[in-house]
């Protein structure tokens, strides 16, 4: 047997331990992905020993470059929503607008229509506090909502080339942004549809609670800050961060742009919420001293969202390290089988890697020379293949992917639960997307 198929038999192995040792053993999350892979590295990799710990810190340590600060600001910003009311506030709006047969529908669309423009981790988090509050109100379980949120903001994360993976993979293959932008958003419909539907049925009939959450005195909603008010922590963030990608998405970097571009950094629009978030509290019953331990909460939640999502990326890493998923790609690449190449290549990478960013773009270097063999090199052949490639990357989430981990420890919610309900969602959504696309490139290739 060759070694590239015993490193993949070890990677099967190694997801089927985490997901065992997690959900079923109820072992340290931490503590299960450390063990698992450390023994992926040494036995998989092929690494020499004195380099097994030097990859796992690089992959632990680059997660969390990525991703930590936005975290901790988040946390607080979420923080200062509850503490203040306003996370009470919007949801109240919300239910009232919608209706209780519709929040389900509403959580859909505020978690689509923002990740439109901001990452689906970054969406999340700002997110999750209201949706955890519209959870305790409407008595909705909380898994569910979880998924319906996390679904929808990973829909158009990677098929929408505002975001890098789209966006890069689209570049690679010389395809048309602008045709790109409108069919991609498209495609991300039906495939949030899907996903709503079947988190709907994958919570039916079980005892899945909703969300508990501190409540500060507030014995009306009419002492809560108003609806505008309290929107200011959460929208303003995703407006300075949708200015920035649609300025760079007209090439524009210099001058004004520039100072757009640094409001519109992730962890500084962010930091701009948290602030917003602390002046919100101020004005709604706060007191001295209240930024000091809104920061102290923050952290002290961030903290083991932190080293569980650094975990996530380390196992990632180690994974990349044993060339599985390029073996994968270059097998599958020979084959000419049109939209279906690119499709389960990215999928396949997806799964093994955890990154659906790593995943289009991989897949778009892999496929790129092979188009006129395939039938896509043409204007519409190259959007379709990158959007065959967006629909890979959503297949499937779980444990090697930090967004996993945002969504399940965000929303105070069971590894188990989250592996039924939002990871199958993932699949599903990924599946239904890649049909809709593959139906559609009948008509127009």
């Amino acid at each position: 047997m060759s070694s590239i198929a015993i490193s993949s038999i070890l990677v099967v192995l190694s997801i089927v331990a985490i997901i065992y040792l997690t959900a079923k053993v109820k072992f340290n999350v931490f503590g299960a992905l450390f063990a698992v892979t450390m023994a992926l590295a040494v036995f998989g990799t092929g690494l020499p020993f004195g380099k097994v710990i030097d990859a796992m810190k690089t992959g632990f340590g680059n997660t969390l470059g990525g991703i930590s600060f936005i975290i901790i600001f988040g946390a607080a910003i979420a923080v200062c929503m509850e503490r203040s009311g306003g996370a009470l506030s919007l949801a109240t709006h919300i239910m009232n607008m919608a209706g209780k047969k519709n929040t389900k529908a509403a959580v859909a669309w505020t978690g689509f229509i923002p990740g439109l423009t901001i990452f689906c981790d970054t969406g999340y988090i700002i997110l999750s506090g209201i949706v955890r509050t519209i959870s305790a109100t409407s008595q909705l379980p909380m898994p569910l909502l979880a998924s319906i949120l996390g679904t929808s903001l990973f829909a158009v994360h990677c098929l929408v080339p505002t975001h890098p993976g789209a966006l890069a993979a689209a570049t690679t293959m010389n395809a048309n942004l602008g045709l790109l932008v409108v069919a991609s958003i498209v495609f991300a419909v039906p495939g949030l549809i899907a996903a709503y539907f079947w988190s709907s049925k994958m919570c039916k009939g079980m005892d899945y609670a909703p969300a508990t959450v501190e409540a500060p005195a507030q014995p009306s909603t009419t002492q809560l800050p108003s609806f505008a008010f309290s929107l200011l922590p959460v929208v303003l963030p995703l407006v300075l961060i949708s200015i920035s990608t649609l300025l760079t998405t007209f090439g524009l970097k210099d001058g004004v742009a520039a100072v757009f571009h640094f409001l519109g950094n992730p962890v500084i629009a962010l930091l701009v919420g948290m602030l917003c978030g602390v002046w919100l509290l101020a004005c709604n019953g706060g007191q001295k001293g209240d930024f000091s331990a809104v920061l102290e909460e923050a952290i002290s939640k961030a903290g083991p969202i932190l080293i569980i999502t650094g975990a996530g990326g380390m196992f990632g890493a180690i994974i990349k390290e044993t060339g599985v998923g390029g073996a994968l790609g270059e097998a599958l690449g020979s084959a000419s089988v049109g939209l279906l190449v690119p499709f389960i290549i990215a999928a396949l990478l997806k799964t093994a890697q955890g990154s659906s960013t790593v995943a289009s773009i991989t897949t778009a270097a892999i496929i790129v020379p092979s188009l006129a063999t395939f039938g896509l090199d043409s204007e519409a052949g190259r959007i379709f293949a990158v959007l065959a490639i967006g629909a890979g990357s959503l297949v499937a989430s779980h444990a090697n992917d930090s967004y996993f981990w945002v969504v399940t420890k965000f929303s105070n919610i069971e590894m188990e639960q989250s592996l039924r309900v939002f990871t199958t969602s993932t699949i599903v959504m990924g599946v239904v997307t890649f049909a809709c696309i593959w139906g559609a490139s009948f008509f127009f290739l």
